[in-house]
């Protein structure tokens, strides 16, 4: 039987298929799919109109202002996309500002002549949806069994966690930040791995988009430990935002800061990346949040002490 040709728009996604042991499969990629390290050779599909390199407030800047103006946030090469021939197109129907859109994927596709490739649209919300996400990709590229083993090794690990943190006394306020200027606490899953680490979450939901944050909120909220994990930024990029909110009068009144309990993180390649390395993720947050009961080896590679 032939295997598929896959293109992948969705970094999450370029590593659930890896994961399944299918990385040959991959034909193309989007402008932002960077791990693992070898799926850089492949050709990019899509690329940015807003400069990601700058501060989140230029950022922020940029993108509204594309809003206003109507232009698209991300580009996809067309033509390129149909040379590849994929019979699978790997995207994302949850976020706009995050990365090419189903709607956008769907007009190009719906322009070819002839047979047209399966596309398979990922909006997790939730930890079991990112679950869903791994079974539809492994079911598309008709990888069911190595779904499963990647699933059942994921989640044991996941359940390793839960049975040592739910006997947990201590558990302290947590408030992840996504954005920081303006500020953002993050959504989705990220509220429920909080919990799953042994904490209570504030400022955001479960499940729910991310929450724009006043000051005054945060000030009120009064987190017991603070994350830095801003969206597409690397831990160094993190730390650099952080000088944001250390100038304001107010920052070293939290309860966080005057106890030491700051971190930034890796953003970018784990907590944003609702992907296979989301229980990753979750190791981390339990290393920051219990130092003295969990070690898994992360600290100075996905998360480091502000």
């Amino acid at each position: 039987m032939r295997k598929k040709r896959v293109v992948s728009l969705l970094p999450a996604a370029t590593e659930m298929v890896c994961a399944l042991g299918a990385a040959g499969q991959l034909v193309g990629r989007s402008h932002e799919c960077d791990y693992p390290p070898e799926v850089g050779s492949l050709p990019a599909c899509t690329s940015s109109n807003v400069d990601s390199q700058t501060g989140s407030a230029e950022i922020e800047r940029q993108v509204k202002n594309l809003q206003a103006q109507g232009g698209p946030l991300y580009l996809i090469a067309a033509a390129k996309l149909k040379e590849l021939h994929p019979d699978v197109i790997l995207t994302q129907g949850q976020c706009d500002v995050c990365a090419v859109s189903l709607a956008e994927v769907e007009a190009i596709v719906d322009q070819w002549p002839g047979n047209r490739p399966q596309i398979v649209s990922l909006s997790p919300a939730r930890l079991a949806d990112i679950w869903d996400a791994i079974r539809r990709v492994s079911a598309a590229l008709e990888l069911g069994e190595p779904g499963r083993e990647v699933l059942r090794a994921l989640k044991i690990r996941v359940v390793d966690i839960i049975e040592k943190t739910c006997v947990l006394n201590q558990k302290p306020k947590v408030a992840c930040l996504e954005w920081i200027e303006p500020l953002m606490t993050a959504g989705n899953w990220i509220p429920e791995l909080v919990e799953l680490a042994g904490a209570v979450n504030v400022g955001s939901q479960p499940g729910q988009h991310s929450t724009w944050l006043q000051w005054e909120r945060l000030a009120q909220l009064d987190p017991e430990v603070i994350i830095s994990m801003p969206c597409g930024f690397s831990m160094e990029r993190a730390r650099a935002e952080m000088a944001v909110l250390a100038r304001h009068p107010d920052w070293p009144k939290l309860r966080a800061v005057k106890s030491r309990r700051v971190f930034v993180t890796d953003g970018n390649q784990y907590f944003n990346r609702p992907g296979p390395r989301i229980v990753e993720s979750l190791e981390m947050l339990t290393e920051m949040i219990h130092p003295d009961r969990f070690n898994y080896g992360h600290r100075g590679k996905g998360w480091e002490k502000f």
